[in-house]
């Protein structure tokens, strides 16, 4: 065998698809371990590795855990209901019978609070879940099609991102008030459906950018010259590599969506009784700050842990999903 025959016999790729030094490269790359002999990990699979090594997404995650089955299935925390009242103990601040103590109707406090997750996260949950659904889909439509779709849909981007979420949901709820005898899920439907129509504006801005910067790759510009619809090339290319930086905003917004419906309950336009919630818990205590403090503590704390969980499981996310951060 010659020189040039042996050199290039050295250099051949190998049959699993890529050169033996290659190979041994992709290998030795020191600090994350290799799964599989060298084979390529998708930006997903790095962005696990990060997460299950990182305290802040464990932490962050272990609570939305508990808050979440704190929130569906309430019996596993307490025997007692919210309905469970008791006169004679009004105001009683927190002993062993009740760690929590009781408020002004004589309910256990802490049956408020494991009862009024399911109201405040489900608002949460609902409000996110639509503002991504729209502001996705106007951001895909906006940076795909381009022209005149696009200005249009800017434009009215623009209008709902200048009023303030917290003010706009004011004028909505205010606008459309619930009688007395409105069953529980109107109510919280009527609070999600104040979120979302202002909400999506933030989604829909992100989407459309990612969008864009997405659909000039060579992939795309490949799958569109082999001959594949707009709507197979948005699903199967533009959309997984563009939806990340959404998740991420919309996993901050949603801790964001609970403290402004807390807020809208406090101010006596968001969620009101027969609703157990704690920014309902919250607003019901504001008058006995003073001289019963244990009432507005305890809910105030499940709160703003919850809000707290969220962002720090969106700056998780965010961290692990940005290749600059890497």
């Amino acid at each position: 065998m010659s020189d040039i025959d042996a050199s290039a016999a050295a250099t051949a790729p190998t049959a699993r698809g890529g050169s033996q030094h290659h190979e041994a490269i992709s290998t030795a790359l020191p600090g994350r371990p290799q799964e599989g002999h060298g084979e390529p990990r998708s930006l997903g699979k790095d962005a696990w590795l990060d997460l299950r090594t990182n305290p802040i997404f464990l932490i962050s995650a272990t609570l939305i855990v508990v808050l979440l089955t704190m929130a569906m299935f309430p019996g596993l925390f307490t025997s007692q209901t919210p309905e469970s009242a008791d006169l004679t103990k009004s105001r009683v601040g927190p002993s062993s019978q009740a760690w929590f103590g009781y408020d002004l109707q004589g309910n256990d406090i802490y049956t408020l609070t494991v009862y009024g997750a399911r109201a405040s996260i489900m608002v949460g949950v609902l409000a996110t879940t639509i503002t991504l659904l729209l502001g996705s889909l106007a951001g895909i439509v906006a940076g795909y099609a381009g022209g005149w779709v696009d200005s249009v849909i800017s434009r009215l981007t623009d209008v709902f991102y200048a009023i303030p979420l917290l003010l706009g949901a004011i004028l909505v709820v205010f606008a459309f008030p619930t009688p007395p005898e409105t069953p529980s899920i109107v109510i919280i439907l009527r609070v999600v459906a104040a979120l979302a129509i202002l909400g999506w504006t933030p989604v829909a801005r992100i989407m459309r950018s990612s969008v864009i910067g997405v659909k000039q790759a060579d992939y795309v510009q490949a799958a569109r010259a082999l001959g594949a619809s707009p709507v197979r090339i948005v699903l199967r290319h533009i959309l997984p590599n563009a939806v990340a930086p959404v998740i991420v905003v919309s996993t901050i917004a949603l801790g964001g969506y609970i403290a402004v419906e807390a807020t809208l309950s406090f101010l006596g336009l968001g969620l009101t009784p027969p609703v157990v919630s704690w920014g309902v818990a919250i607003s019901e205590a504001s008058t006995f700050v003073r001289v019963s403090p244990h009432m507005l503590l305890f809910p105030s704390l499940f709160l703003s842990i919850t809000v707290l969980a969220f962002i720090m499981l969106g700056d998780a996310v965010r961290d692990a999903l940005d290749p600059k951060l890497r």
